[in-house]
């Protein structure tokens, strides 16, 4: 029965830990977040006294529309309930998400970064490390993009910071950011 309790502790733990984490992304699907949290890895452990999930190989974690992929995922709850999440790059990959928008009927947003990707459920903050870019989505056509190698996004208040070094703060000789906002016309 010991093995039995450890196993329904790890999925209840990531079950707590993991029911609340996605990236809220631009007017995120408001249907995503009363769906259940789907993870697939090669590998999973829970450190319940450290309130830990670890997931390693070929991590697709889904829920709703959103889908987020990794080479390795670590899952980290505090005392509050907050969870936070770092989605880690295979070398010479890429972790990325991508997401349906409310508002539309096709409007996704993707994100994707060649080092790892950072989210706190508390302030709602996806930080992007390592040749960044979030490009938003309407009907196939893109309608905005923001690349550089740190990008942070503020889902609350839909607010971007992209610097060219992945520490958040832009140095000079060290590289561009490129935003690229297409107008916005109004249908006749």
């Amino acid at each position: 029965m010991k093995h039995n309790s450890r196993s329904q502790k790890f999925r209840a733990g990531c079950a707590a830990i993991l029911g609340a984490i996605m990236l809220q992304a631009a007017y995120a699907e408001k249907a995503d977040f009363d769906k259940p949290t789907h993870v697939e890895a090669n590998h999973g452990t829970y450190d319940e006294s450290k309130q830990t999930n670890i997931f390693t190989g070929n991590v697709v974690l889904t829920r709703g529309t959103l889908v987020m992929f990794a080479d390795r995922m670590t899952v980290r709850k505090d005392a509050a309930g907050n969870q936070f999440a770092t989605l880690y790059a295979a070398p010479g990959g890429v972790t990325k998400f991508r997401q349906k928008r409310d508002g539309g009927k096709d409007m996704w947003i993707d994100g994707s970064a060649a080092d790892r990707i950072e989210y706190d459920t508390k302030t709602e903050i996806a930080k992007l490390f390592k040749n960044a870019k979030i490009k938003m989505t309407e009907a196939g056509r893109i309608t905005d993009e923001v690349e550089g190698e740190f990008v942070s996004y503020d889902s609350r208040t839909e607010f971007y910071t992209v610097s060219n070094s992945t520490n958040g703060e832009s140095k000079p000789g060290t590289g561009r950011v490129k935003v690229v906002i297409q107008p916005r016309n109004a249908e006749k």
